[in-house]
């Protein structure tokens, strides 16, 4: 059969190399590379091969099968989809793409389109790699305890993204599948020294169902190389070092831990090498590519292991972000669009947010929770399970949202201002069947340090001075101070004191809106503009 039916997308730092492996494996048809210059130099390198600029040329070529893509990872949802809808078998350096939305598009794409997508994990291919997962497969080195990986170096500095996407995928992808589970938790911290946003090194904490845990270090700010990855056994230590020579790339350490007097004893035994076969990792990986397409068959990298690294390198940034621990299945949490959540923010699954509405640092939303459209929660704001928030509406910092609390649209709540919703709380006897309802309603304004006992319903821009405590349902447009809260006044819309009698009739425009108000038997209502 002719091989002669992969282009090669991109040659720069990587791509170079796949140009070169293809085309020693007699596969490679055409080079794509937008920089004419460069296309050049390869076209001259490769003289058999061909050379363009477009990538459309790729998309409607009948002679090339697969295309290879070794662009930028930003690039990388576009190219291929286009690819596998041009009906390319497609293989993408890593990571997949950034969106795992966007890796599931491409692995249905590749489902939909009986198309081959695989995924550039290179140590997949790598002999040791695969003889250590023989190992682990049959037991020799008994329950794995815990794994590290080091990938270090003083090498090529990345603007693009940072040290975790650049260096961690690979480790990542060994480390699941040599577990063959997913972590629950991840924790993540990095240091920014070249760049204030772009981490340069980083470690990776990963909690996995099993017990097993893992860490993974990665820099490019390390004055030698060093890739190493060590499993822990109760039987027995592997080491993979790929620096070392292929003599001693993978070694076995039966070391074993007794107990004596419940006390643990190390013992130490002579390491052994393993014998593997020599064989470079990424001219396998492209001759898998290779018989993946001749053969029809599901890589051993595919689309959807990518979307599994993809999901933890996802996990490991937010964790790297807001500085703590972040649990791996996430479902798709919140509806809604054009909102914006801020990175240390939580979100449970379930909760409304409208558009244009704000979430700000350290604030948690609980689940069944409906927000409004262009609402501002300030600061350690918690909005509690199943409470409802209209539009328009404001929660300055520090302020607790209970269940049973329903706030209509432009509500504005003050900072530490404080909402109950039991009557008599006891810690020894739990009382969340005796929720007491609190409704506030239309443009109300809540002060500063105020407190409004549950219960009770706040009316249509009634106003509740700073560090009052509402015990009594408070009328429309009233003005409340003290402790206990207690009507002053009136309070026009525009927050505007009313020369209205507390008792009685009367009637008084406001200044700056001109609209009249009218007191009659206790109740003030808005009877037109003037």
């Amino acid at each position: 059969m002719n091989r002669h039916n992969i282009a090669v997308i991109g040659t720069g730092y990587w791509g170079k190399n796949l140009v070169r492996n293809f085309n020693n494996l007699d596969a490679l048809h055409t080079i794509c590379d937008t920089n004419t210059e460069t296309l050049k130099t390869f076209v001259q390198q490769y003289p058999l091969v061909r050379g363009v600029s477009s990538f459309g040329e790729i998309l409607t070529s009948k002679e090339i099968q697969g295309v290879a893509i070794s662009t930028p990872a930003e690039t990388h949802f576009e190219l291929a989809r286009e690819a596998l809808l041009a009906g390319k078998d497609v293989y993408i350096e890593k990571p997949l793409c950034l969106s795992e939305q966007d890796g599931r598009e491409l692995n249905k794409f590749a489902e939909q389109n009986k198309r081959v997508l695989m995924v550039g994990h290179l140590l997949w291919y790598h002999p040791v790699v695969l003889e250590l997962k023989k190992m682990i497969h049959a037991g020799e080195l008994g329950r794995i305890q815990y794994i590290y990986s080091n990938r270090l170096n003083l090498g090529k500095l990345r603007r693009e993204e940072n040290v975790l996407w650049s260096f961690a995928p690979h480790d990542i992808s060994v480390i699941l599948g040599l577990l063959e589970e997913m972590p629950e938790f991840v924790q993540a911290q990095g240091g920014n020294y070249l760049h204030q946003q772009i981490a340069d090194t980083t470690v990776t904490l990963l909690d996995f169902p099993s017990g097993v845990k893992a860490h993974i270090f990665v820099s490019w700010l390390h004055p030698f190389k060093e890739q190493k990855l060590v499993v822990v056994g109760e039987k027995g230590m592997a080491v993979f070092d790929d620096t070392a020579p292929w003599s001693g790339k993978l070694m076995v350490y039966p070391h074993s831990v007794e107990w004596n007097d419940n006390i643990p004893v190390a013992n130490r035994a002579e390491g052994r090498s393993v014998t593997v076969i020599e064989e470079e990792p990424l001219r396998a990986e492209c001759n898998h590519f290779l018989q993946c397409i001749e053969n029809r068959q599901r890589p051993r990298t595919d689309g959807e292991e990518g979307l599994r690294v993809l999901k933890i390198l996802n996990r490991c940034q937010e964790a790297l972000e807001k500085r703590c621990r972040v649990c791996v299945d996430k479902k798709e949490k919140i509806s809604g669009s054009d909102f914006f959540i801020h990175p240390t923010a939580e979100v449970d699954e379930g909760v409304s947010l409208g558009s244009g509405t704000k979430v700000w640092h350290f604030s948690h939303l609980l689940a069944g929770a409906r927000i409004g459209n262009n609402c501002s929660l300030g600061q350690n704001v918690v909005i509690s399970q199943n409470v409802i928030i209209g539009d328009g509406c404001k929660i300055q910092n520090n302020v607790s949202v209970y269940e049973g609390v329903v706030l209509e649209d432009n509500v504005f709540c003050g900072p530490s201002m404080v909402f109950t919703n039991v009557i008599n709380p006891r810690c020894e006897f739990p009382r969340k069947d005796a929720y007491k309802p609190t409704l506030v309603k239309r443009g109300a304004s809540l002060g500063a340090n105020s407190t409004v006992v549950c219960g009770h319903t706040i009316g249509e821009y009634a106003f509740i001075g700073a560090g009052a405590v509402v015990t009594t349902d408070v009328p429309n447009f009233a003005l409340m101070v003290g402790n206990p809260g207690r009507q002053v006044g009136w309070i026009s819309r525009y927050g505007k004191r009313l020369e209205l009698p507390l008792d009685g009739d009367g009637e008084f425009v406001c200044p700056y809106t001109g609209e009249c108000y009218q007191l009659c038997d206790g109740v003030v209502t808005v009877a037109a503009t003037v």
